[in-house]
């Protein structure tokens, strides 16, 4: 399965803050907010939504496609996702921006204030997907994942145009775009993504209800963070994915992009939506155990274990014949 992921590529600063967010809010003074976090840590990262999607699925065994816009600095972080399985011969390079970056400081209850610098994302406005699906012979799916706003309104027009069916997957971008936006980037997807907070964001910005979101998607799945996963599809009851249990919380950047990972590889190995979010789970669960969005490793005979121990045998069989974690 030909599957091209759009969206940002960037690198990440991530902090921790060892306190409550919430406790340094004064109620009556919301509308005039002026805080100062003196943090703990600093790891810097490789991260950016589609290049942790793209890594989840190269380490799982797939060749994805990234498609995004990059500064002349990501040369080591292309031999990175190369190495990795990653397809990186349609990811555009700027001459005069760097890469983008990401600056996020979590509390102790994995609350999360975070910045973006856009950076040479901006460029990913230009990037035309006739050119990479004509290297490819074709796409199956193209997922839309979080970037310039402008990149992922022309990628979802693209696809329609195309008849190439496509992932809408908005998360980080919602709290921006107006309704407008956000109706045509929904209206059509095969695949619509998001956590149950951004499930409440999307209709409330679009006045779609959620039986209107369901007319309009194929297929909506929706994260619980320790709750799991729930998958949704018109006129069909909902199916809840129970969570893959961890070995420890280390940090929650990049979990979303793993479970989509994890389940864009259920997809491309024909697998049923329930053992799809099953490998989602896992996947991040993976990444929650580490800091950073590309810093796990997901060894075969390990992955199957932990699959096994958290879904059954019988799960673990249907999956085996196609997990191929080569890098661990």
């Amino acid at each position: 399965m030909r599957i091209a992921v759009t969206g940002s590529i960037a690198t990440d600063h991530l902090m921790t803050f060892p306190g409550r967010f919430g406790d340094q809010l004064i109620a009556e003074q919301l509308d005039r907010v002026s805080l100062s976090f003196l943090v703990d840590d600093l790891q810097i990262r490789r991260g950016g939504c589609a290049a942790n999607i793209a890594f989840g699925m190269g380490c799982l065994g797939l060749r994805p496609v990234l498609v995004g816009a990059v500064g002349a600095d990501f040369a080591d972080y292309r031999s990175w996702l190369e190495r990795h399985g990653v397809d990186c011969d349609s990811v555009r390079v700027s001459e005069i921006h760097h890469t983008a970056r990401f600056l996020c400081t979590t509390d102790e209850e994995h609350n999360q204030i975070a910045s973006f610098y856009t950076g040479a994302m901006a460029e990913a406005r230009m990037i035309e997907l006739g050119p990479v699906a004509d290297r490819l012979d074709g796409l199956d799916l193209v997922l839309v994942s979080p970037n310039d706003p402008d990149a992922m309104l022309r990628h979802t027009d693209e696809a329609k145009n195309r008849g190439i069916p496509f992932a809408a997957d908005l998360s980080q971008q919602l709290a921006r775009m107006p309704g407008e936006d956000i109706r045509r980037l929904v209206d059509g997807a095969a695949y619509l993504f998001g956590n149950d907070y951004e499930k409440g964001l999307i209709e409330q910005k679009t006045g779609w209800s959620d039986e209107e979101v369901l007319d309009r998607v194929g297929v909506r799945i929706t994260t619980l963070g320790p709750k799991g996963a729930v998958i949704d599809r018109k006129g069909e009851p909902s199916l809840h994915i129970a969570p893959a249990p961890e070995l420890g919380k280390a940090d929650p950047t990049g979990v979303g992009d793993a479970f989509r990972a994890g389940f864009l590889a259920g997809l491309a190995w024909d697998l049923s939506l329930e053992r799809c979010g099953q490998i989602g789970n896992l996947t991040a669960t993976h990444v929650l155990e580490h800091v950073g969005g590309q810093e796990y490793e997901l060894g075969q005979r390990g992955f199957l274990d932990r699959f096994a121990a958290a879904y059954g045998p019988e799960a673990a069989d249907e999956v085996a014949a196609f997990v191929k974690c080569h890098y661990a």
